[in-house]
């Protein structure tokens, strides 16, 4: 399990752009288990809609890639420094299954597929209350700056 500080040193991202709360169970080079909060509070349920607030389905590929990326660098123990991070590269197969309101609990599963030369390859869920609510395959790629 981590907890958000751990998150931190784990992920470059900060708020509002941080879409992993906790971490539930990792085994690295195989599989996560996360999840965020969903809340009112979000800045982007302003516009995104403001009388039926609902997650963006970019968002959600968003915290499966975050997700995937803690995964990474547990996997490779390392960190993020300021030249070291992973880029999303792709989506495939992106489908949205239900959607993700505030109050919801989005659990976030992500299994790594392959890795080679830099370039990773996960299958990824989100989920609520047990249901799926979007799936892709993600693709992310490190790189030193």
């Amino acid at each position: 399990m981590m907890d958000i500080s751990e998150i931190l040193e784990h992920l470059p991202h900060r708020y509002p752009f941080l879409l992993v709360d906790r971490v539930l169970s990792i085994e690295p080079g195989k599989s996560i288990h996360a999840y965020k909060n969903v809340t009112v509070n979000e800045p982007f349920f302003v516009g995104h809609f403001p009388h039926y607030p609902v997650m963006p389905g970019v968002l959600i590929m968003e915290a499966l890639a975050q997700a995937a990326g803690i995964l990474s660098f547990k996997t490779l123990g390392e960190k993020p420094t300021p030249g070291n991070v992973f880029y999303f590269a792709g989506i495939d197969d992106a489908r949205f299954k239900k959607p993700v309101l505030p109050g919801d609990q989005l659990h976030l599963h992500v299994e790594i597929e392959r890795q080679m030369r830099g370039v990773w390859k996960y299958k990824a869920e989100a989920r609520v209350d047990g249901q799926l609510a979007a799936e892709a395959r993600l693709m992310c790629a490190k790189r030193e700056l």
